[in-house]
């Protein structure tokens, strides 16, 4: 059993440090950064809690090999999960190397718990599972009865908080195992109760691709940002939906959006790299940021740092990283 709990200032630093996943979150509101996460791993398993101050962006891909269910713990505002309205009455699943966005609020707090996927499947052939399970599985937000949700919120918290308060009384196989099949027996019992419609297909709403759509378009050429006019005429709709749908996915205009995507891939760079490797100036040019003094301005009002005060790798910690890589 392995445990650990974190507190970040920085939400890449959040991002990489959740055991298994290759993800990238960019954070979207102005203001200092407060994240914590909490992380237990058996064999078979892999729970985190996190919570995150900040509206943040998250993309990746979800492991591989891996079933990936989520539970809201708190939604304060609008969410997206995979392009879906997601609240605090339903829960997320991700099959293994699909690859995924959350558009998630600010103050989420969310609890995550990720299952080897063989384990998984060996579990579900030995239960006489409702029909309809597979296929409801395949959703990656699932609308699940409110009460049901509530007491299987509160148990799986309280197993989860357990075992990072004490990991020490999960030192066996056989503990290990409680643990897992207790974990994987409340979710599946949630998704299985009667009150729960297998038959939900809750498509990408058009809004959340268009914004996915641009999200991809700034990064895939990040010196040469688009305007909001390029990103209409690449899609081919109007401003006013373009503008529609950033205000209603992501709570900001797409100019902000887009900025802040830009300005979180600088932030990137300079904290993966050491000074005297990467300028802060050629780190901005490679997010198409060539004004220093109002990159550095618009730096200062996101992340409450110049980038100048942003921390750098260093020389020792770059040869670690390639040594475990």
């Amino acid at each position: 059993m392995n445990t650990r709990t974190d507190r970040f200032n920085d939400v890449h630093l959040h991002a990489t440090s959740v055991h298994g996943w290759g993800q990238t979150y960019s954070q979207l509101s102005a203001g200092a950064a407060q994240c914590a996460l909490s992380q237990f791993s058996t064999a078979r398993i892999h729970a985190f809690r996190e919570h995150i101050n900040q509206r943040v962006v998250q993309q990746g891909e979800a492991p591989r090999g891996q079933i990936c269910f989520a539970v809201p713990l708190a939604v304060t505002g609008a969410a997206r999960v995979q392009g879906r309205a997601a609240d605090d009455k339903c829960i997320f699943v991700l099959q293994g190397g699909d690859e995924f966005m959350f558009h998630m609020p600010m103050h989420m707090d969310m609890l995550s718990i990720t299952f080897e996927r063989d384990a998984f499947e060996r579990a579900m052939s030995g239960a006489p599972w409702p029909s309809g399970i597979d296929a409801l599985l395949r959703q990656p937000v699932v609308q699940v009865p409110g009460h049901r949700l509530a007491e299987s919120r509160k148990r799986l918290l309280a197993l989860f908080n357990a075992v990072i308060a004490a990991p020490e009384e999960v030192f066996t196989p056989e503990a290990e195992q409680q643990v897992e099949q207790a974990m994987l027996g409340e979710l599946m019992r949630l998704i299985s109760d009667p009150a729960c419609d297998r038959t939900q297909r809750h498509g990408s709403s058009s809004r959340s691709f268009i914004v996915e759509k641009c999200h991809r378009i700034t990064v895939s050429d990040a010196a040469n940002a688009p305007s909001v006019e390029e990103l209409c005429k690449r899609l081919k709709v109007s401003r006013r939906t373009v503008q529609n749908s950033f205000q209603s996915v992501t709570e900001t205009n797409p100019v902000n959006y887009i900025r802040s995507v830009r300005l979180n891939g600088v932030r990137r760079e300079l904290m993966a790299t050491c000074a005297s490797e990467l300028s802060i100036g050629d780190a901005a040019a490679k997010w198409g940021f060539f004004h220093l003094s109002h990159f550095a301005s618009e730096y200062q009002e996101l992340f409450m740092e110049l980038p100048s005060q942003t921390r750098r790798a260093t020389r020792v910690n770059l040869a670690r990283q390639t040594a475990t890589a």
